[in-house]
């Protein structure tokens, strides 16, 4: 009995790591009166707080390595942690969260196709099928099914955006897997908080001068939604798919990722009253195929 709960344990943390991901989306979206920049950096600044005490002294018991490794390290900071949601925060401000959900689970396409020009890893017949399903999958959705009319489309900047989040994760991805294992986790966790924090601070300051500070803004809606990015998606699903991964593998776990536009697609029509179209749903699952497929190792 004790051995199959093992067994289901994994399981059941990746299903809630889906569904604290799905929640930083339909949240970025629901407090989207906040502007971008204010989100990421509030989220920013609670996720700081929740890994103070847990990272702290490892942070500074290993300090010497994360000098020795600083260039490696800030450029997973700035990828992964600091403008990775900024712009899934910039783009749900213009387009929907069933759009940013199918977008974002491209990103292991994206990772594959990168590892392949930059690690030289190469890639199979198979894992190129799954490349161009996937990228007709993220046309048709972005489309709504309309990709002959592509020409004469009227692109929404949102899903533009969502590029810079989908190459910033996926730079990200093929720096975690060179040198995340130098770090200690919660060490790592908040060093990375805390200079994504510093790093936003010149950005926030300026959109709040330029945009006029959004005070009124400040909800108890929003606060709530602020808290809930911070702990969340920011800490506790990132632990728990660490921990996955260790025990499934990373490609085993990263399957349930593909689930992200179903789990986001329900809560945005049922939350956020978004429309839903058969388009759309048989864009996600030509993306989710593709997906399947490039990230296969044989």
């Amino acid at each position: 009995m004790i051995e199959g709960d093992l067994m289901v344990y994994p399981y059941i943390m990746m299903v809630f790591v889906v569904i604290f991901y799905a929640g930083n989306i339909l949240t970025g979206k629901a407090i989207n009166e906040l502007p971008p920049f204010t989100i990421a950096f509030f989220r920013l600044v609670v996720a700081f707080l929740v890994t103070l005490p847990l990272g702290i002294h490892s942070a500074w018991q290993y300090r010497h390595r994360f000098l020795e490794n600083k260039k490696p390290f800030l450029l997973m900071t700035i990828t992964g942690i600091t403008f990775f949601n900024t712009f899934i925060y910039g783009a749900l401000q213009f387009t929907t969260s069933t759009n940013v959900s199918v977008l974002e689970t491209v990103i292991p396409v994206v990772t594959v196709v990168l590892s392949a020009f930059l690690l030289k890893e190469k890639l199979l017949t198979i894992q190129k099928f799954g490349v161009l399903l996937s990228l007709l999958g993220a046309v048709w959705v972005v489309l709504d099914g309309n990709v002959f009319q592509i020409a004469s489309m009227d692109w929404n900047i949102g899903d533009g955006i969502m590029v810079g989040a989908i190459v910033s994760w996926a730079v990200y991805s093929i720096l975690v897997k060179k040198y995340m294992h130098l770090f200690p986790q919660f060490g790592a966790l908040f060093v990375m908080n805390g200079l994504s924090v510093l790093v936003l601070l010149p950005f926030v300051i300026l959109e709040w001068i330029v945009a006029r500070a959004p005070f009124g803004t400040f909800t108890t809606q929003n606060i709530t939604g602020l808290v809930y990015l911070g702990v969340f998606p920011s800490f506790i699903a990132l632990v728990f798919y660490n921990r996955a991964v260790e025990l499934l593998g990373a490609s085993q776990a990263s399957v349930f990722l593909n689930f992200l536009p179903v789990v986001t697609m329900t809560g945005a029509y049922l939350w956020l009253h978004e429309t839903i179209t058969w388009m759309k749903i048989v864009g996600a699952l030509l993306v989710i195929g593709g997906v399947i497929l490039t990230t296969r190792k044989k």
